[in-house]
Formats: structure tokens, C-alpha cells, sequence
């Protein structure tokens, strides 16, 4: 497997992570791989966002995989923080070559590091796939999560 740094995304990197969402099962039909408006609002968005950080998985100067990364603070847990993993996926030609693995301990870390008391993610009930992988790193399906479509 090739050497692969994490680090907070650039713009120029937006197309590539469009491409990552947009080639997925159900990112199919809700995510587009032309960068528009709204796509350029969002990024802008995160990127001036202290509490968000879009990191990208480059290897050999590819991007090979992408995550966003939010930082929740609250009052439960003594007033701790939790780090929210969102939007995790790995380009499905390094698919099962450890990439996802080295990205989520690398979030972990992240989390670890600033004092979080917590990491929570949600995954869609289909990806069972997902489910396990994230079962194998240690996670915990404590909760049921609810979206509302708005």
C-alpha cells in the first residue's frame, strides 16, 4: 500500500471528493460530481469553520478518500466535546487495502487529542458492510439514529 498523508482539503480537491460521494451506492442519487454553487458554498463553509475540518486521504498525491470531521461541544459527559465522523469514503479502486482503517484511527487520534470524550458516527442500516467495518475498529451500535429530509 502506498504512503498516505491526511490533511484538511483544498479547493482543488473538491472535485475529487464529489467524485468519492457521487460513486456510492446511495450517494448516486443524491450527490453530483459537477462542482456548482452550492457545492462551493459548503466548502467555503467548512473550511471557515473552526469545528469542521473536510480531510482528504491522498496517496501519491491522489485522493483516495475523504471524511468530514465535526466538533460538537456540550454539556453532557461534563461538558465534553464529541467528534462526529461524517461522509467517510475510500475511492472504490483502494477499496480493502486498509485505507479506511488508517483514516478512521487517524480520526480517532484526532478526536484523542483534542480531549473529546467521544467519536459517533451514523451509517446508513444497508451498508452492512460498514457495519462491520466499524464494529471491527471498536465502535458500538448504542443508539438508533433518526434523519428528517427536509
Amino acid at each position: 500500500m502506498s504512503d498516505v498523508i491526511f490533511r484538511e482539503a483544498v479547493r482543488a480537491d473538491l472535485p475529487a471528493v464529489l467524485a468519492l460521494l457521487a460513486d456510492d451506492v446511495l450517494g448516486k442519487s443524491r450527490d453530483f460530481t459537477e462542482v456548482d454553487d452550492a457545492y462551493e458554498r459548503a466548502f467555503a463553509d467548512i473550511a471557515a469553520d473552526p469545528r469542521n475540518q473536510l480531510i482528504v486521504a491522498d496517496a501519491d498525491g491522489e485522493v483516495v478518500g475523504c471524511m468530514q470531521l465535526t466538533y460538537i461541544p456540550g454539556l453532557g459527559r461534563h461538558g465534553a466535546e464529541r467528534q462526529l465522523v461524517e461522509a467517510v469514503r475510500v475511492r472504490s479502486d483502494r477499496r480493502g487495502r486498509g485505507f479506511g482503517r488508517q483514516m478512521m484511527t487517524w480520526a480517532v487520534d484526532q478526536a484523542k487529542q483534542r480531549g473529546c470524550a467521544l467519536v459517533q458516527l451514523t451509517t446508513d442500516k444497508t451498508r452492512h458492510d460498514a457495519h462491520r467495518f466499524y464494529l471491527g475498529l471498536g465502535f458500538v451500535a448504542s443508539h438508533e439514529g433518526m434523519k428528517l429530509p427536509l
